[in-house]
């Protein structure tokens, strides 16, 4: 596919708009650790909301892709769990997290636990950051749309991202988020009253979808999507999330931002899982799973408006992609950077050589696996079964968990889960058909049981 003149011209300005914004940046307000990772914590409400909403759904194709094969139980999968443990992460984290003052996971944890395991913390950390499906969607958008190699328009769009947030950092990120935050909704609703006005609402999908698709569990059945609310746990130690309430003016900002986030959130979901019953119902069982949007959009959307909604699909991962690269890149370089190299008091040069290697890795990984929904299971497994516990029990405990148990906890469900998931992939093929998570996050409650029962 390629795009027209017009088209084109759309995607340009937009790319050219969002670098104008971004090199506006003033030297003073990436000088320091705290502006450069952080904005000064001076992020209100509005700018809250956008930049999390944003960033949180950089998952677009893998969403496309699941709604597609799955059909309606990608609400159940995607939607719901989440919804639950953002909520959960409002009620209880979100307030917690802004007083402690602090700029990373990892200097929650060295807090709590010490040196070790924060170091530890950082490669688990590390593992969840470094933006590799989004690469891979990035990478696949262009490449659909633009023509030419995935792996050379992977390593344009790490390029483009890294361009911005080398110069300004988080405070970059919130600039471009804003404007995306708005065009991905203008896409999708566009796509959806088109679908609907051309081809009928509810009766046309009942009538041209396989049963499958219309079921609660998507033809997979209530393991294979019940494991996604343990997966969801993930949310609890999502860096995005303790990063905004880092960064927010006020818990009082921290804790209602989430809140609306969780409402805009569901509104797209709707969107996004009936975009993918129109692909399935229009363009038959045979499509790409990854591309069914872009190959729903190509069929239905006119001139002008196909530029439009590639934007949005742009919009929806570039935004990810941005933030998760600035973490990635503070983890090596603030987070892992300063504790193996004693007497560091700059760690903003350190984070900018950082997010060169992350970029780096995440390409490598999204070449090597191939599939953004078996990125997002593997690595969210892992992370979720060796910090979910230490970093909970981290903000609520006024008397810490033994270090030494922490770190052996930490050591062992992540290793476990890693090991766990070589044996299977996602779907089948688990041993005694039990996802890796279960033996991670069980391994943990084993380790860290007893101390978290004692006073």
């Amino acid at each position: 596919m390629r795009l027209g003149s017009i088209d084109t011209a759309i995607v340009a300005l937009y790319f050219l708009f969002l670098l104008i914004i971004a090199l506006r940046t003033k030297r003073r307000e990436r000088s320091s650790a705290e502006e450069f990772l952080l904005a000064g914590r001076r992020l209100t409400g509005p700018a809250f909301v956008a930049t999390l909403v944003s960033t949180w759904y950089g998952s677009i194709l893998a969403v496309g892709e699941y709604s597609y094969l799955y059909g309606i139980s990608n609400w159940l999968v995607f939607g719901v769990p989440y919804y639950i443990a953002a909520l959960l992460f409002a009620f209880f984290l979100a307030g917690r997290a802004r007083r402690s003052r602090f700029l990373s996971i990892p200097d929650q944890l060295e807090a709590a636990y010490g040196k070790p395991v924060a170091i530890t913390g950082t490669i688990i950390v590390f593992l969840i950051t470094v933006p590799a499906a989004y690469i891979l969607m990035l990478g696949e958008l262009l490449q659909w749309f633009l023509g030419g190699s995935l792996l050379v328009w992977m390593i344009a769009g790490s390029a483009f991202s890294l361009l911005y947030v080398l110069h300004g950092g988080f405070r970059n990120v919130i600039r471009t988020d804003l404007p995306q935050f708005v065009l991905m909704y203008v896409g999708f609703i566009l796509l959806i009253v088109i679908a609907a006005s051309q081809y009928g609402g509810w009766d046309f999908l009942k009538a041209n979808l396989p049963e499958a698709s219309l079921s609660p569990t998507g033809g997979l059945g209530l393991p294979a999507i019940l494991v996604w609310y343990f997966i969801a746990l993930q949310t609890l130690i999502e860096p995005t999330f303790y990063q905004r309430c880092y960064a927010a003016r006020s818990e009082k900002v921290a804790r209602r931002g989430l809140l609306v986030s969780v409402a805009f959130w569901l509104v797209f979901d709707f969107l996004t899982t009936f975009s993918g019953l129109y692909a399935r119902a229009i363009l038959g069982g045979d499509a790409e799973p990854m591309l069914s949007y872009p190959l729903l959009a190509e069929q239905l959307l006119p001139v002008g408006l196909l530029g439009i909604f590639f934007v949005a699909l742009v919009s929806v991962v570039l935004s990810t992609v941005d933030s998760y690269m600035l973490l990635a890149g503070q983890t090596l370089g603030h987070d892992l950077w300063k504790r193996v190299r004693s007497g560091v008091s700059d760690t903003v040069t350190p984070t900018r050589a950082g997010l060169v290697v992350a970029s780096v890795v995440a390409i490598s990984i999204a070449t090597w696996k191939q599939s953004a929904v078996v990125i997002f299971h593997d690595l969210g497994s892992i992370a979720t079964s060796a910090l979910l516990l230490p970093m909970v029990a981290a903000l609520y405990r006024k008397i810490p968990l033994p270090r030494g148990r922490v770190l052996l906890s930490m050591l062992i469900s992540g290793g476990a889960t890693a090991i766990w998931s070589s044996f299977g992939s996602y779907g089948s093929g688990y041993p005694m058909e039990i996802h890796p998570i279960y033996v991670g996050l069980g391994l943990s409650i084993l380790i860290l049981g007893p101390s978290l029962l004692s006073k």
